[in-house]
Order: structure tokens, then C-alpha cells, then sequence
């Protein structure tokens, strides 16, 4: 991988952990996660006039992943609910790389090297070590929909992997995905809790926008490194996320972070520094 797409995605990484922080503080964590979704999709309908359509054969994987996105951000929401970002984080960051390096080879034909399967399992070992271990009774919920979000980030990056690829245009891709995305889980919100939704809306806006500002951004960038790398290795360099995820987790919102979890982002770091070196 290049140097210089190797620092771009740790960009995103930062962008990743630090919309994901902003749903884990905020008042209402569902609410938030509509906002964000909504504002990137307000966003993507303003820039897409302004570029060329995906090519035809991409179409059919924006909307399988737009399917697979809006249930990705509803469990996001809940797994921030049930338990610490601390814990729920790492677990939904984690087991994705592995899922997709299995399953890429097979399904989309993106073999890794001996140097890549290593550096994915490193950084999975030092991101999964950050879970502080057995969850207690009360954080079961959390982890278990941690663990099932990760399967749906697994399926999502595996379609837009294959999908980005045929569609000729990274930026339309991710556009079209975001502006399909957030419309339904809007809806949700205000046919469920319009009053409830409209002034928290009011109040919190800026969240909302920040956070589709990150994801898009984030995600556009995953998306058009997977062109240039092996899907597998760009979906794990991005979870190196957890260790901005740690930081503001730390430092932002006071959730513990021993020496346990300092060990595993140097474990994490070094990780990267194979997949750099492969």
C-alpha cells in the first residue's frame, strides 16, 4: 500500500472514532445516529448533481448495502445504549476484519498475502483485547449486539468491496449510498417521536452534522482505497480507529482506559505498520 493512501485512511479512521464518539455522548443515541444519517444524506443530494452516476452494474450493491447500513446504524445506536463504547466498539470494529479477510478470498476473489493475514490478525487481536474481557451480566445486550453489528459491517464492506469497484465513480457510490441510507431511519423517527424528534432536532443539529460530515467522509475514503488495495487490508487499517476511539473514549467522555487497553493500541499500531510493510 502507498504511503500516502496508507495516512489518508488513518484520516478516516480518526473521522470513524470521532462520529461514533459523538452518538456515545449525546443525549439520546438513537436520535443522534438519525441526524448524522440524515445530515449526510442532505449532504450527499447537494454534491451529487455535480458527478457522474455510478455505472449500472454497481446499482444492484448500493442496494444491498443500503440495507445493511440502515441496520448498521441502528445497532450502533443500541450497542451505545447497552453498554460502553469502550467495550461495544472493539467488538463491532474488531471482528469485522477477520469476517471480511475469510470471506474476501471467496467471494470477491481479493487474496491476501502471508504478511496481510497477519497484519489483520494482529490488529483484530489488539482491538478485540481492548473489550476488557467477560462482559457482566448488565452489559450482555451490548455485547452480544456489538457482536452482531459486526457481522453486518463484515457483509456491507464485503458488497461495497466488489460494488465500488464496478461503479466506476468511489465518491457517486458512497453518495448515493448515504442519500439512500438516511431517509428511512428519518422517517422512523418521525413517525414513531415527531415531537420528541423535532425538538431534539432543534437542539442538537450541529451533531447531527458533524457526524454525517465524518461518516461520509470516512467511509468515501474506505471506499476508494478498496479500488486501489485488497479490501480485507483497508477494512482492517481502518479499524485502527479504535485507537482514536480509545483517546476520546479516555479523555472525552471518562470511560476507563488502563494499561490493559494502552498495551493493546501499541498492539494495534504495530499491526498497521505490517500492513504498511506488506
Amino acid at each position: 500500500m502507498a504511503l500516502s493512501v496508507f495516512v489518508i485512511v488513518l484520516f478516516a479512521a480518526a473521522l470513524h472514532a470521532t462520529w461514533n464518539a459523538l452518538v456515545k455522548g449525546a443525549g439520546d443515541k438513537l436520535l443522534t445516529t438519525v441526524l448524522v444519517a440524515g445530515s449526510a444524506s442532505l449532504i450527499a443530494a447537494v454534491v451529487l448533481p455535480f458527478l457522474p452516476s455510478p455505472a449500472p452494474a454497481s446499482w444492484p450493491f448500493i442496494a444491498t448495502s443500503t440495507v445493511l447500513q440502515v441496520g448498521y446504524f441502528v445497532l450502533v445506536a443500541r450497542a451505545y445504549h447497552a453498554a460502553d463504547m469502550s467495550q461495544t466498539y472493539p467488538l463491532m470494529r474488531g471482528t469485522a476484519p477477520l469476517l471480511v479477510a475469510l470471506a474476501s478470498t471467496a467471494w470477491i476473489g481479493d487474496p491476501l498475502s502471508t504478511a496481510g493475514w497477519i497484519g489483520v490478525a494482529v490488529i483484530s487481536t489488539g482491538i478485540l483485547s481492548m473489550t476488557g474481557g467477560i462482559p457482566g451480566r448488565d452489559s450482555r445486550t451490548g455485547v452480544l449486539l456489538a457482536l452482531m453489528n459486526a457481522v453486518v459491517i463484515a457483509g456491507y464492506t464485503l458488497v461495497d468491496g466488489a460494488g465500488v469497484r464496478l461503479s466506476g465513480s468511489p465518491a457517486a457510490y458512497t453518495l448515493w449510498l448515504s442519500l439512500l441510507t438516511g431517509p428511512p431511519l428519518v422517517l422512523w423517527a418521525l413517525l414513531t417521536r415527531p415531537d420528541v424528534f423535532r425538538r431534539y432536532t432543534a437542539g442538537n443539529w450541529h451533531l447531527g452534522l458533524i457526524g454525517g460530515i465524518g461518516t461520509l467522509s470516512s467511509y468515501g475514503i474506505a471506499l476508494w482505497a478498496m479500488t486501489l488495495a485488497p479490501v480485507a487490508v483497508v477494512a482492517a487499517l481502518r479499524e485502527t480507529s479504535i485507537l482514536f476511539g480509545a483517546a476520546i473514549s479516555g479523555l472525552v467522555l471518562k470511560e476507563k482506559v488502563g494499561r490493559a487497553r494502552i498495551a493493546a493500541a501499541l498492539i494495534i499500531a504495530a499491526g498497521a505498520m505490517i500492513l504498511r510493510m506488506r
